[in-house]
């Protein structure tokens, strides 16, 4: 079945200095939250398509991977002894289970399903139950990624437009942008994960679009002409980098920027905070003609 986006992973270092950044940069920005696993995190939630700005908060808590069990925390303290960044890309699910065993009969994942749940805060203070159910998934020539797809038990209790209303009128994820040396070696991975089949491949990469936003694989070079970013390239294989915003008015988000010295830029008709400004990420942000 195919999969829409559902969130990013932002591994940060700094969890409140993170979440200040974004609330700079004109998102509206969640509690701090607690995982019994040891990290800690705070959403940016957007219509269908959330944030997850992630600290390891205490290590002493974080489980290693076992023989068919992947570990959240493990993998985000190991990508942050590397680097800053978006560090896991995961789409949404209508049931989990049986997720986790198409990954397996397609060769990109082999974990049981991970379950947890948490208690949520709604805007008016509101105690709300939230479960969720995971499923990972791996492309072994993709070391600086992982993926997996989530769902949500108790989506009425999560989803709220109170928590979608930003002042750099941010609507929605219109897509997220991974870079390689070669997309179209990761083509049979992303049909795979995604569940759709027709992937549109360009001079500029791999794109798929799914019910929820763009998934494209980029050169690098495409990506620093497209977006006016020069990306880091760690080894082999794929990384996720950036994430599109779709906005009313670039130009109500740019006065923002200045006015809370946020130092993004314009190019090629379109807003970007950089990975040296956004924690080791690239914002984009850009009218729905762009999509």
């Amino acid at each position: 079945m195919p999969h829409g986006l559902d969130h990013i992973v932002h591994a940060v270092r700094d969890l409140d200095a993170a979440a200040e950044f974004y609330r700079r940069a004109g998102f509206t920005v969640g509690a701090r939250n607690r995982h019994a696993w040891g990290t800690h995190n705070r959403i940016v939630q957007l219509k269908y398509c959330y944030i997850e700005i992630l600290k390891v908060a205490e290590p002493e808590n974080i489980m290693p991977h076992g023989a068919r069990s992947f570990s959240f925390g493990a993998y985000n303290r190991d990508f942050l002894a590397r680097r800053e960044g978006f560090s896991m890309l995961i789409l949404n699910s209508s049931n989990a289970v049986d997720d986790a065993r198409s990954f397996e009969s397609t060769g990109i994942g082999s974990s049981g399903v991970f379950n947890f749940a948490r208690q949520g805060t709604k805007p008016d203070g509101t105690p709300v139950k939230l479960a969720f159910s995971l499923a990972f998934a791996h492309d072994p020539a993709s070391p600086n990624v992982r993926f997996a797809v989530c769902q949500h038990h108790f989506p009425e209790n999560f989803w709220d437009p109170a928590f979608q209303a930003h002042a750099n009128g941010a609507k929605a994820v219109s897509g997220a942008v991974m870079i390689a040396e070669n997309p179209t070696d990761h083509h049979i991975f992303l049909k795979a994960f995604t569940g759709v089949n027709d992937l549109h491949s360009s001079s500029i990469g791999v794109k798929v679009r799914t019910e929820n936003g763009d998934i494209e694989i980029m050169e690098p070079v495409s990506f620093r002409d497209q977006f006016g970013v020069s990306p880091a390239v760690e080894g082999e294989g794929m990384t996720l980098n950036a994430l599109r915003f779709e906005v009313a008015d670039i130009a109500q988000a740019e006065a923002l920027h200045r006015q809370s010295r946020i130092a993004s830029q314009r190019h090629v008709g379109r807003l970007v905070i950089p990975p040296d400004v956004a924690r080791g990420a690239t914002l984009i942000f850009e009218t729905a003609n762009f999509g």
